[in-house]
């Protein structure tokens, strides 16, 4: 794994050249008012995603990790700095625009499946599918996270890691340019963990969507293209991982 220079943040694509800047983030800061205490949860956080890339952002539980990844997403806004978005600035815009960008270009991922119990694994991804113009198939979708076989099962009817890829196959079946995946693996067992990274892996790979994997395991990292690692608020460490291990050689 190989540290990134100061220099290489600001103009060097990720591994393998020529990617574009997919979102361009400039001095975020942001502050939380808990009565007379105030909690400052990023501190001056510069950092560019690029198109096709799988990266993972790493650190300790209160160093920053979803409050960045919320303010990519659109799910929150900074206090201070700029967020930029194929050339489009999220931070000056209004509710209208961030639920249009949270619509059509983002999926997330979360660590609770967030599933509605009543619905069967097809319906749940169906509801994604019908609030965007080109989705893919509810059952194409599920296939891609390997339940092609489970499409009339009900969340209570599968395991954690199925209703997992449930939830991954909900967010990519609307074709996210980007994929926002906030531990993903954190109430998962090692093997079942697994399995969902290597859907993520898939995703990443044969539809090019740009993916970000939260996480503070620091195995994980080694399956990313570059590792993003924050502390206190800061990025303290960027690396590129010269070899990517495969979900499976993983272990932790």
């Amino acid at each position: 794994m190989k540290a990134e220079t100061s220099s290489d943040r600001g103009a060097t694509p990720p591994a393998g050249g020529g990617q574009a800047a997919v979102f361009v983030a400039r001095g975020i800061t942001k502050l939380y008012h808990m009565g007379e205490v105030t909690v400052e949860a990023l501190r001056g956080v510069d950092l560019e995603l690029y198109e096709s890339e799988l990266v993972v952002l790493l650190g300790p539980s209160g160093s920053g990790k979803s409050t960045l990844l919320n303010i990519l997403g659109g799910l929150d806004v900074p206090t201070a700095g700029s967020v930029v978005y194929r050339g489009e600035e999220l931070t000056a815009a209004g509710d209208r625009v961030l639920t249009r960008y949270r619509r059509l270009h983002v999926g997330f991922v979360f660590q609770f499946y967030n599933l509605i119990p009543s619905l069967t694994a097809r319906e749940n991804v169906a509801l994604t599918t019908e609030i965007v113009p080109h989705p893919m198939p509810p059952e194409e979708a599920l296939d891609m996270v390997e339940l092609g076989d489970r499409l009339d099962h009900f969340p209570a009817q599968l395991s954690g890691g199925e209703q997992q890829r449930v939830a991954i196959a909900r967010a990519i079946a609307k074709r996210p340019d980007v994929l926002l995946c906030d531990e993903p693996t954190g109430a998962l067992d090692i093997k079942t963990g697994i399995v969902v990274l290597e859907a993520l892996a898939r995703i990443n790979r044969e539809l090019g969507t740009t993916t970000a994997v939260i996480t503070h395991n620091a195995a994980i990292a080694r399956m990313a293209d570059r590792v993003v690692r924050l502390a206190d608020g800061r990025i303290v460490r960027l690396e590129r991982n010269a070899d990517k291990l495969a979900p499976h050689q993983l272990s932790w």
